[in-house]
């Protein structure tokens, strides 16, 4: 756990984006790390999916334009997000997507590397990840997909209670 908090931490000293959530402070005690988030009052997409069922689609394109932005610009980072998920999007005071909870991101990511991690939602894991095939930044391209479809439709596409049979 304390590699996750330390590289959320790390991420979100680095990214300076419109469309990410901003860490306005962060400290430490003996026992806990403390990150001070910027604000933001419109919940986050997966309450909004719960409450509305879906996104029109003006909306989600709208939505899904400012998350590309985010990726492209932590993609340039070197940075895999690996945790794309309406639950990671809040939106802020005027109504935009912000990213956020970076514990799952991967840090210091070229082109080339393959990840072997196996981390993330399992209604969200890319084929590459279920396979152990190891992954890269086009894991975060998946996510997106998954992403849109979710909020046009109100469900991921691979869905089940069973956690075995969603597998």
């Amino acid at each position: 756990m304390i590699k996750y908090a330390i590289a959320e931490r790390n991420i979100l000293t680095l990214a300076h984006h419109p469309f990410i959530v901003n860490m306005e402070h962060a400290f430490q005690t003996p026992e806990r790390l403390f990150l001070v988030m910027e604000y933001c009052p419109g919940g986050d997409l997966g309450m909004k999916l719960a409450r509305d069922g879906k996104i029109p689609e003006d909306m989600a394109k709208i939505y899904c334009a400012e998350i590309l932005l985010a990726l492209e610009y932590l993609h340039k980072l070197g940075i895999v997000y690996r945790d794309l998920k309406p639950d990671n999007i809040v939106l802020d005071k005027q109504g935009h997507c912000r990213l956020t909870d970076f514990g799952l991101s991967k840090e210091g990511v070229q082109d080339q590397d393959l990840s072997q991690s196996f981390v993330g939602s399992i209604a969200y894991m890319a084929p590459e990840m279920l396979m152990k095939m190891g992954h890269n930044k086009s894991i975060d391209w998946y996510l997106f997909g998954v992403l849109l479809f979710e909020l046009l439709t109100g469900s991921p596409p691979y869905f089940s209670n069973n956690r075995e049979q969603l597998f």
